[in-house]
């Protein structure tokens, strides 16, 4: 795999070469970010609000639950609680599928790179 990387480096002008390197795997904290900046950058923030207000209904709802004594109070809470845990995780299932689409974004351009760098390595021989 590396001479493979190798061989598209030597193929690619300067220009295109940065471009390679900056499309490389990014870490965790990268891949966060890029959530942030993206056109939906807004939306990561909104749900990360509702989560955060989401959980905190959830540790009320956790206390209210241990201080009652009637089973039926206790259900509510119960519910309530799972509830809002339930849409936490939903929610943050969607902001790790975000993360994971924009790996294949990235992987794609590689790719689209690669096809145009083999495109004209052949054009000029």
């Amino acid at each position: 795999m590396e001479n493979i990387d190798a061989l598209i480096r030597e193929a690619l002008t300067d220009e295109e070469a940065k471009f390679y390197k900056d499309l490389e795997e990014q870490d965790l904290f990268s891949r966060l970010e890029e959530v942030y900046r993206g056109k939906l950058g807004w939306l990561a923030i909104l749900m990360n609000l509702i989560m955060l207000i989401l959980f905190g209904i959830f540790v009320f709802c956790a206390f209210k639950f241990a201080a009652s004594t009637d089973p039926g109070s206790q259900i509510s809470w119960a519910a309530t609680g799972f509830l809002c845990i339930l849409a936490v995780g939903m929610l943050k299932l969607y902001f790790w599928m975000q993360m994971d689409k924009n790996d294949i974004k990235r992987e794609l351009k590689r790719i689209e790179l690669q096809i145009a760098a083999l495109s004209a390595r052949l054009h000029r021989e």
